[in-house]
């Protein structure tokens, strides 16, 4: 088992299959030693874990586990590219997409989710330059969609 597999088995999480994009595009392209992972969605299981706006019917807490879900989803569609996440050198970038209803102000809180997983995940070399942003609406109704760029061997 590798070192990141062994990782992600202590932190009790399971890389699903890669997630079924909902339009046309792929969920990740290797482009040299980068790997671009498409926004990916809080879904398991193929539907939304939750749906609504942050601020509004959603909590920022409901709406950071969604955060850590897309985050595990852009892990596998990483791994799908790469293989073994060993290969990964670094979490580059992270932007983080929030449904957000008026007023609401708290998008960093929310990604957080996200980027709080990729440290768990590869220590220091996941932490990552990041932007979290709100905007008015998401596909499928998600409070949040997390993209990312890995750098890899």
């Amino acid at each position: 088992m590798t070192q990141i597999a062994k990782r992600l088995k202590e932190l009790g999480i399971d890389l699903p299959e890669v997630p079924r994009p909902v339009a046309a595009y792929v969920p990740a392209v290797r482009s040299g030693s980068h790997v671009y992972i498409s926004g990916q969605l809080p879904l398991v299981d193929g539907k939304p874990v939750v749906t609504g706006k942050v601020g509004g019917d959603v909590s920022v807490e409901k709406a950071r586990e969604a955060a850590r879900v897309c985050a595990v989803n852009a892990l596998a569609a990483l791994a799908g590219v790469v293989g073994d996440l060993d290969q990964v050198s670094r979490i580059v970038k992270v932007t983080g997409f929030v449904a957000s209803a008026p007023g609401f102000t708290g998008q960093p809180a929310v990604v957080n989710g996200a980027s709080e997983l990729l440290r768990e995940v590869f220590g220091s070399a996941g932490e990552h330059a990041r932007a979290a942003v709100g905007v008015a609406e998401l596909p499928l109704g998600v409070p949040v969609e997390v993209e990312m760029i890995a750098e890899v061997r």
